[in-house]
């Protein structure tokens, strides 16, 4: 889950999750003995770990719609709640126009069998589609170039929205719900197209953060390498906002050169360091009274050294 301001995004939470799957006889898709090979160690039931690993079990709409519950409670508030078609459901928007921060769902969803009612019939996307498109009630967004038709239809009680768009005559229909029933195509098209912004999050992650990388055993530690990766993100996304960075990748590209530059500078001050100190006992001098010597008396030397932290670098 993550939170996009109209210039930055920021990661808020995040789950994993196993899936059971069909076949019995390798849940998880792991054999018994595969299973008790697995890694296990105890945890407190009250610790934020247990927390995560009760998390894993969940279904993956019961944990969306506690992370955005967490988010509310934290203070953080919002227009819309934005969903691929994976996660659109009755419960989450029976969820969403419950809240009294008065925000709204925009998510695409599939053209499957959920029905609803509409024209005083209860039909599927695909037959209301074809129903609109009978009744001439399709039209074509110059700003877009999509053909779309839209209606408002009742979804178990709720009044919503729903948007179906193609971009071309022979194209297959797509189609997205709002319960924010006073919005236009156009406008929905353009609030939901701000969902990429987590696409983008996901790809910039794995890139240059080393995002699902992490090959340890312990589920906690896969769960710390991954909050990692958003922190570091969310501080790369700071800096991009006052800085100017036209993409993530440049600005993390600088960021590890900057770094590659403190590191050769750290290295040649500890030569220079081990040196003087070879010097100072071929000379039979106290180490610090050298390099005070040294460094005070050489203008050039001190602008690049600061000597008050090299006797404790030292």
């Amino acid at each position: 889950m993550g939170y996009y301001d109209g210039k930055s995004f920021f990661s808020l939470d995040f789950s994993l999750h196993g899936e059971k799957g069909k076949n019995k006889n390798k849940p998880y898709g792991l054999t018994p003995t595969q299973s008790k090979k697995r890694f296990s160690k105890k945890r407190q039931k009250s610790s934020k770990s247990s927390e995560r690993v009760n998390d894993y079990f969940l279904s993956k709409i019961e944990s969306m719609i506690n992370m955005i519950r967490l988010a509310i409670s934290k203070g953080i508030r919002f227009d819309n709640t934005l969903t691929d078609s994976w996660f659109t459901c009755f419960e989450l928007i029976k969820f969403i126009v419950s809240r009294r921060i008065k925000c709204h769902f925009i998510g695409m969803i599939k053209m499957g069998k959920t029905r609803y009612n509409v024209f005083d019939k209860n039909l599927t996307s695909k037959e209301i589609v074809d129903l609109l498109r009978r009744k001439r009630m399709t039209k074509r967004s110059k700003l877009l170039g999509y053909y779309y038709a839209e209606t408002i239809v009742d979804f178990k009680g709720i009044q919503v929205k729903l948007f179906f768009c193609k971009s071309s005559k022979k194209g297959n229909w797509n189609s997205m719900m709002t319960t924010n029933t006073e919005l236009t195509f156009e406008q929905a098209y353009k609030i939901y197209s701000t969902r990429w912004s987590v696409e983008v999050f996901f790809k910039e992650c794995k890139q240059y953060l080393g995002l699902g990388k992490c090959q340890a055993q312990d589920f906690d530690a896969q769960i710390a390498a991954t909050m990692l990766c958003m922190m570091q993100y969310n501080l790369l996304s700071v800096v991009k906002r006052f800085n100017g960075y036209e993409t993530l990748g440049e600005l993390f590209r600088a960021s590890q050169k900057d770094v590659l530059k403190l590191t050769i500078s750290e290295q040649i001050w500890l030569i220079i360091i081990e040196i003087a100190s070879k010097l100072s006992e071929i000379l039979n001098i106290d180490t610090e009274m050298l390099m005070e010597k040294l460094f005070s008396e050489n203008e050039k030397l001190t602008k690049y050294l600061n000597f008050k932290n090299l006797p404790q670098a030292s």
